[in-house]
């Protein structure tokens, strides 16, 4: 059972640049799948949520995606930035739900428009995060993590303000 417990775990820290190159790749298959939308073919969304479930339940274990960006890419942008996992891990997970819900339009619903809106809005957040670092779902993991819907235990890193910026520590008298 180690070895399956391995297999499903999300790494905590996150190397940021390798969390960055995914979204990357979740932008590139987006706009296909909108360009697809046009030619009535759905099927690559299927594939991006099927890719969101691997990354939220195993990291980048089972996730092809997730593998490029950590074993080939990220390595190859110099030192990793580390950054907590359990945000990251949320901003997947909220990957799971825009997506998901963009192939259940799509195939169960059969509301093309609904899906391709989806999956704009899905691709914008990835952008973000692609080209500016900026995570809207650790953005909301944060905001859950001050009105105490997440507890501080889930992400102590998180929690510690002091942690990632020093300049709030008290000084110490001495």
């Amino acid at each position: 059972m180690p070895r399956l417990r391995q297999v499903f775990s999300f790494p905590n820290p996150v190397n940021e640049k390798a969390a960055r190159v995914v979204a990357g790749g979740v932008v590139l298959l987006s706009l296909g799948s909108i360009v697809l939308a046009a030619f009535d073919q759905g099927w690559l969304l299927v594939v991006i949520a099927l890719g969101f479930w691997a990354r939220v339940l195993t990291g980048p274990s089972l996730s092809p995606l997730g593998q490029l960006a950590t074993r080939v890419v990220a390595p190859r942008l110099g030192a990793p930035k580390e950054v907590p996992g359990p945000p990251k891990r949320f901003a997947q997970g909220m990957g799971v739900a825009f997506s998901t819900s963009a192939a259940v339009l799509w195939f169960g619903a059969g509301e093309h428009a609904a899906a391709v809106v989806v999956m704009a809005m899905l691709t914008g957040a990835a952008f973000l995060e692609s080209v500016f670092g900026f995570c809207l779902g650790c953005k909301v993991f944060a905001l859950l993590m001050r009105v105490w819907v997440i507890p501080a235990e889930v992400c102590e890193a998180c929690a510690d303000l002091t942690a990632r910026r020093p300049e709030l520590r008290e000084p110490v008298a001495v």
